[in-house]
């Protein structure tokens, strides 16, 4: 006997990356933070172990009037200045589609909205191998089946395995839902490029001959891409798509502007079939009104205050830490080469993971924090979070980590 809906698991959740943070600060507390090395978060931090946030967002918002910051949105979709301003800022003038902005709490709001309205109950969603674990989850929630493709072939995106997952569900139900974390892939660091966009949406428009496709990108960190507006170009590939197929675009203001726990972001929803975007548009608005009702309207203030009064100022600040987060992968990323610790293909972006299987990862994660050293466990892999590492902490880590991990391999 149960309360709660047969179709969802009971078991409680285990969160890896909390409890690992936990650990990494009893151990702080314990030895002192020049023992331990805590590369779990996936926030960004500076050079002096503090969590960024950035004054040009958050003087923004300290000036807002209070009933600013205390009232309700003007909309349950999100304030029509905001909505248009995402819109503006995400695709920087690369795609001509028709298109709709759904204000969400954060960019997991965006995510779970298209797994959760585009798929039926027993249904299949397409999801990478190495991915954010929460994907999972959400699945879960909604009680849907997971198929997941192998992210890489090589050092490329692995297109081939993409598309046998889309074959094996297209085979089972008329519809797909595929997601694609991309740029700044977490936790691998990879980001495509124009041309393996390009395959992909080949790909997604072979297949919608016959099913209706709907492809998510979830972009959270693509603020923070070493090429930056250049990392936005990919959008112009979408105007290729076919009418059966939709894009859903995720953004959060939770990496762009350094406001993780003001959980506001957006779902920008693109297609050519204009029909078929006003049922989106609808159905969506719908799950907002009846999931979240309202998103933080001092967030989405300070957002268009930031981009239309101060984005000068915003920008050469948050491309200062995109310098100094470049500067701690560059180093990583070398002396990993110097001693052969093996890693995914990494580019740009917050995380580094170390390649490995499941067992090999569980006894190296074990042994490293016995040598004060927090990292998270991922598929196939232990995640390295360089964005919340100094630059003296993480010069020489990767070869500590090899030494460590020839002892257990």
């Amino acid at each position: 006997m149960s309360f709660v809906k047969k179709s969802v698991s009971t078991e409680p959740i285990v969160d890896t990356v909390f409890a690992i943070v936990r650990k990494a600060k009893e151990d702080v507390a314990k030895n002192g933070a020049d023992v331990v090395t805590d590369a779990t978060i996936g926030s960004l931090y500076d050079e002096q172990g503090q969590l960024v946030a950035l004054d040009t967002c958050f003087s923004s918002l300290k000036a807002l009037d209070n009933r600013v910051l205390a009232k309700y949105a003007s909309a349950f979709t999100g304030n029509p200045d905001f909505c248009k301003d995402v819109y503006d800022w995400v695709l920087n003038g690369n795609s001509t589609l028709p298109h709709e902005v759904i204000a969400t709490p954060g960019g997991t709001g965006a995510v779970d909205m298209t797994i959760s309205e585009c798929l039926d109950a027993g249904q299949t969603v397409i999801l990478p191998e190495i991915a954010w674990g929460s994907y999972k989850l959400m699945a879960g929630m909604d009680s849907l089946e997971v198929e997941n493709y192998s992210l890489f072939d090589g050092d490329a995106f692995n297109i081939k395995d993409l598309e046998r997952a889309c074959q094996t569900v297209m085979a089972k139900q008329d519809k797909l839902v595929i997601v694609i974390n991309d740029p700044c892939q977490n936790p691998t660091g990879y980001s495509m490029t124009v041309d393996e966009w390009k395959q992909v949406v080949a790909l997604l428009n072979a297949c919608a001959k016959t099913h209706e496709v709907v492809l998510l990108n979830d972009i959270a960190y693509i603020d923070f891409a070493y090429g930056q507006e250049k990392a936005k170009d990919y959008f112009k590939v979408f105007d290729d798509i076919d009418e059966n197929v939709a894009v859903v675009v995720s953004f959060s203001l939770s990496k762009s502007m350094t406001a993780y726990g003001m959980r506001c972001g957006a779902a920008i929803v693109m297609t050519k079939n204009e029909d078929n975007l006003r049922d989106m548009k609808n159905v969506f608005e719908k799950d907002a009104r009846a999931t979240w009702s309202n998103i933080n309207n001092g967030a989405m203030a300070m957002f268009v205050d930031v981009l239309e009064n101060h984005k000068e100022e915003y920008n050469a600040e948050r491309r200062k830490y995109v310098a100094l987060l470049k500067q701690r992968s560059d180093i990583f990323i070398q002396e990993a080469a110097e001693v052969g610790l093996k890693h995914y293909p990494y580019r740009e972006g917050f995380f580094v993971t170390l390649s490995m299987d499941n067992d090999v990862r569980d006894a190296f994660h074990e042994a490293l924090m016995k040598n004060h050293i927090y990292t998270v466990k991922v598929n196939k892999g232990i995640r390295v979070a360089v964005c919340s590492l100094s630059v003296e902490k993480t010069k020489g880590l990767a070869k500590k980590m090899k030494d460590i991990l020839d002892q257990v391999a």
